[in-house]
């Protein structure tokens, strides 16, 4: 299972409803791959959401993939009322600690890019995990609902963004 992180949108709210751009098309991650959009379809719904690729840490579902023209957005819900790791994970995302998604997939048809990395044409998305690092750097979270004021969130983030660019 090849497994990519990007760095992405997530929302949140304190009924642990999370969506979030699992995948930015047009940019590659850090190892040089890109989807291609069409890749994401015939996804199987629901897809566990799990902390970290954990498949022993399950946290919730993701109930709604669609792929948009910037690239595959994703909803679900964490499973606050039943799972205790849920309810740390939405506080680590209200927080800003964990501000990324990862996808977990098998690729179906894919051709080496110049330079590096992989044109992926067609996969079988496994899973879709919440990541404190992220992979992909073209995406970056934008607010956690309930947590602070969604400027306030938005401020701290680009903060942190352009610390760890600088990096």
């Amino acid at each position: 299972m090849d497994r990519l992180f990007i760095e992405t949108k997530i929302i949140g709210d304190d009924a642990g409803a999370i969506s979030g751009l699992a995948w930015k098309f047009g940019v590659p991650d850090r190892i040089g791959d890109m989807i291609e959009p069409g890749a994401f379809k015939g996804a199987k719904l629901p897809l566990p959401m799990l902390f970290g690729h954990d498949m022993n840490d399950p946290i919730g579902t993701w109930d709604s993939a669609e792929e948009k023209a910037d690239g595959l957005h994703i909803t679900g819900k964490l499973l606050v009322d039943d799972v205790a790791r849920a309810r740390e994970v939405r506080a680590l995302v209200k927080s800003g600690a964990v501000r990324g998604l990862s996808i977990g997939f098998i690729t179906k048809q894919a051709s080496a890019r110049p330079g590096g990395g992989r044109t992926i044409k067609s996969l079988e998305l496994l899973e879709a995990s919440l990541v404190t690092i992220p992979m992909h750097s073209g995406a970056k979270v934008t607010s956690a609902k309930s947590a602070v004021s969604a400027l306030g969130v938005a401020a701290a983030i680009n903060r942190a963004a352009a610390h760890f660019a600088r990096r």
